[in-house]
Order: C-alpha cells, then structure tokens, then sequence
C-alpha cells in the first residue's frame, strides 16, 4: 500500500470517527435535554371548569395551571398541579405588572409626587428625544418610544435569552436611562405597546418617591390590598427561597425573570388567590389607584381604549346572535415571561372578573376571554 494510499485510509477512518462521534454526542445530547412537562394530572376545583379548561388548551408544553372565575362574590377554581413548600404556588404574571405600575401612577399624582405632565428629564435625568415624554404619554402606551431599546448589545442579549431560558433584562436604572436618552422618538406618538416605556415610568415614579419601585409595590399596592404572597424581586437575589420556575412554549426550562430596572413592566410574582384578590378589586373600584382602569384614548382600533396600562375592549354578552344578551367592556391585561403566562380581566356590567395563571410561555388569552365574556 503506497503512502498515500494509508494517508486516505487514516484519513477514511477519521472521518468515520469524527461522525460516530458526532452521533454519539448528538445522543447523548438528546438524552440530557429535560422531557417537555405535561399539564398536570393532580388537578383541585370546579370539574365542569377543570374539563373547560382541558378543552379548550391550545398546543404547547404545559405544567402547572390555575384559573379563577368570579362572579359577584362567587369563585369558581381550576388548578392543575398540586404546589408544595412555601412561595411554590407562586406564578410570575409578566406584564399585568403593567397595572400595578399603573396604579402606582395614579397613587403618586394622589400624594402629590408627580403630575400627568411630569417629563423624564425632570425625573430621571433623559436626555434627547426622550427627555421631553410624560408620565401620561408613558401610562396609555403613546410616548412614542420603541417596545424594546434599540440597542445592539441589549438587542444581543434578547436573541440569547430566546435560546437559553435566560432573563434579558438585566440593565440598572443607569443604563436604563443611558438607552432613553439615545432613543428615537416617533414624534407622532401614535399607541404603541412599549416595555421601555413603562419601565421608565415606574423609575421615574420610583425617584419622585424617592423609593425602590419594588418597595413601592409592596407598600402601596401589596399591604392595603393584603396580597401577602405578591412581590417584585427587584433582582435574583430578592427571589424568595425556592421560588418557582417555568417553562419556555415547546417545554424547555427557562430561568426566573426579575427583569432589574424593567422590572416596572413585568416581574412581579404572585398567587391564584392574590390576583383574584388584586382583579375583583378593581372591579369593585376599591384597588389603589383604581382610576387606572378608567378608558382615556384610543388603542390599536376596534373600539379597543387604553387608561393607565388596562386596556378596555367592547364585547356582545351573546356573541352577536339575535336576542343575545346586551353587550358589555372587558377590562383586561395579559403577561408573558420566559416561562410564564397570565391574563387578569374584569366586567363591570356582568360583575365578572377572571384570572388565569401558567407556568409555560403559551397564551390562554382564548379561554380567558371566553370566560370572562360568556353569557350568563
């Protein structure tokens, strides 16, 4: 055999090597990638609402599942999974934290700490475009700024996190402010959703109160409402012990978000009891703040209204079949993490309010708004 007749045979057999490897790796791969979790078995509550629910469940990876329906005092329960150890049945309800910010809002202008025309400049110190946006053009979602910073490193780390389970926003109020002053600002401020948005209102309010935004959630919303088991942790290390984490839309685990300085515009963690607690209450008009529910302008067409964060859409009480039952105004927020879902809404005319909480990225904005908008 010549030289080079072995060099391609050593060559040959590299190559066979290198692809058993290859599959060898792949396999093992395979084998460490946690199974996707199914909905729960263990199930508690309403059976005709439990078998709803199972119904009605788009597809996707799904854990655990708690939804809530409340009409005038009366509550109806689903939930999936059974929550062992203190803080497991906790839930993170991404942007309804949007509401609480909101309340926030209206609560500091009571105190006196803010008005509507209260800019980012004055408060926080933007620069640029940015520096002259309200309060107010910030709370109804027309401040004109882009949903995410436009930033190339920030821009970076949400890609990333889309592929690992990790929170991306992991900036301080430095660095948010830093993105503020190099936004562009769409002058005509039309309504567009903005996570930067309301992350900056809830710092600005945070520094008129001179306040941690997350202290002012406990003090201001949490304690008069009772909600002892809601709570923004401000950063990993204010996660209580053992918190729980959830699950990404094709199953895969994803990291807890507590978001830092965004965290005004999704982190904080919550209960099934809690939000049934926090949503009735604004039904009730007796949440602080609660004027943050009230519609003010227009939101993205089809009669839909946005106050401070809730948005309010018209619904017919019978789906629009002849002699159904007069129509009614859903007020309503939805939330998604990394690993979560959530939906809070309300019915003043019906005296209905729902709540439904996942541990996995998939939404239920379906069957939460069939419960909360069927007739009666």
């Amino acid at each position: 055999m010549s030289g080079a007749e072995r060099r391609a045979g050593r060559g040959g057999r590299r190559i066979v090597a290198a692809v058993v490897a290859g599959v060898v790796t792949l396999g093992l791969g395979a084998a460490a990638i946690p199974r996707p979790p199914s909905l729960s078995a263990e199930t508690t509550g309403d059976e005709a609402l439990i078998q709803r629910v199972r119904d009605e469940l788009p597809a996707g990876a799904f854990d655990r599942l708690a939804v809530a329906v409340v009409d005038g005092d009366e509550v109806t329960r689903a939930e999936f999974g059974t929550a062992t150890g203190p803080g497991a049945d906790e839930f993170e309800i991404g942007s309804v934290t949007k509401t609480v910010t909101a309340s926030l809002y209206a609560v500091a202008q009571q105190r006196g700490e803010v008005q509507r025309e209260s800019t980012l400049g004055e408060l926080l110190g933007v620069t640029g475009d940015a520096s002259s946006i309200t309060l107010e053009e910030l709370a109804t979602q027309h401040s004109g700024l882009p949903r995410l910073p436009a930033d190339l490193s920030f821009t970076g780390r949400v890609l990333l996190a889309n592929l690992s389970g990790a929170d991306p926003y992991t900036d301080d109020v430095a660095a948010l402010v830093g993105q503020a002053s190099r936004a562009e600002v769409d002058d005509e401020k039309p309504y567009g959703y903005s996570n930067f948005g309301m992350a900056l209102l809830g710092q600005a309010l945070a520094a008129a109160a001179d306040t941690p935004w997350e202290q002012l959630v406990a003090e201001r919303v949490a304690e008069p409402l009772g909600l002892a088991d809601t709570y923004a942790p401000g950063d990993p290390d204010g996660l209580r012990a053992d918190a729980p984490t959830g699950f990404t839309s094709s199953g895969r685990h994803a990291d807890a978000w507590t978001m830092r300085a965004f965290g005004p515009a999704g982190s904080v963690r919550s209960t099934l009891d809690d939000m049934v607690a926090y949503t009735v209450a604004q039904r009730d008009d007796r949440a602080p703040g609660v004027i943050a529910t009230e519609p003010l302008v227009e939101a993205g067409g089809g009669g839909a209204e946005i106050g401070w964060a809730w948005m309010t859409t018209p619904h017919d009480g019978g789906g629009g079949d002849e002699g159904s039952a007069p129509g009614g105004t859903s007020t309503w927020h939805n939330g998604m993490t990394g690993g979560y879902a959530s939906f809070v809404g309300f019915d003043r005319d019906s005296d209905r309010a729902v709540v439904v909480l996942s541990s996995s990225a998939v939404s239920l904005d379906d069957l939460a708004f069939a419960l909360l908008e069927e007739e009666k």
